[in-house]
Parts: structure tokens; sequence; C-alpha cells
């Protein structure tokens, strides 16, 4: 079993950065690959960023990439997600998730994805 607890969110103005932190707990934890997801009200679950269980694969929605980082402290057991030049579109509910098997490359298939925390909120003002 895996227990995954985000934190980080919070409310900023456009423009501004967050850095969301995702701690995991449970047996090797540090063997999963990690996504993190994002849900707005009324909208579907969507993808926002992968990376690989090593940290030496990662995948980006094209709505992040080149403002959003994913990257992993293996050591730390903890995820973490870098958003820089903040939008109102991104203001959703931050979820992380653990992907289904060990040693996997991750992926940005909300299904692929056994293990989810909580969420963390980010409100991004204009």
């Amino acid at each position: 079993q895996v227990q995954l607890v985000e934190s980080g969110g919070g409310l900023v103005q456009a423009g501004g950065s967050l850095r969301l932190s995702c701690a995991a707990s449970g047996r090797t934890t540090s063997s999963y690959a990690m996504g993190w997801f994002r849900q707005a009200p009324g909208k579907e679950r969507e993808f926002v960023a992968a990376i690989s269980w090593s940290g030496g694969r990662k995948y980006y929605a094209d709505s992040v990439k080149g403002r959003f980082t994913i990257f992993r402290d293996n050591a730390k057991n903890t995820v973490y997600l870098q958003m820089n030049s903040l939008k109102p579109d991104d203001t959703a509910r931050y979820y992380c998730a653990a992907e289904k098997g060990v040693y996997g490359l991750g992926s940005s298939n909300v299904n692929q994805y056994d293990y989810w925390g909580q969420g963390t909120q980010v409100t991004v003002s204009s």
C-alpha cells in the first residue's frame, strides 16, 4: 500500500510561482513512477506531468510545458511540481498519483495509476 499526501497549494497572482510536494509512504515508494493531475470544477481530471521511477524520464501536458517542472527526491520519498508563470487557467485541485507496478516510466493515462492523494488546491487570480 502507498499513501500520498500533497501540500504547497494556495492562492497566487497570475505570473507567480508555487511548488507542490507529494510525500509518499509505504512499501518501496521510490520504485514507482509518479504523476501529477489536476481537476477544475465541472471538468475531468487531466494529466499535468509524470516522472519515471528513476527520475530519468519526464512528460508534460502541452498546456504546462516550459512552465512546470516535475522532479523527485527518492531519498525523501517526495515528488515535486514546480509551477512558474501561473495562469488563471491553471486553477484546479492538483493530485499526485503512483503508477501501477514498480519501475515504471510514467504515463499520461489516469487509469494507469493505482494510488492517489487527497489533492491540494491551487488558485490563480488574474
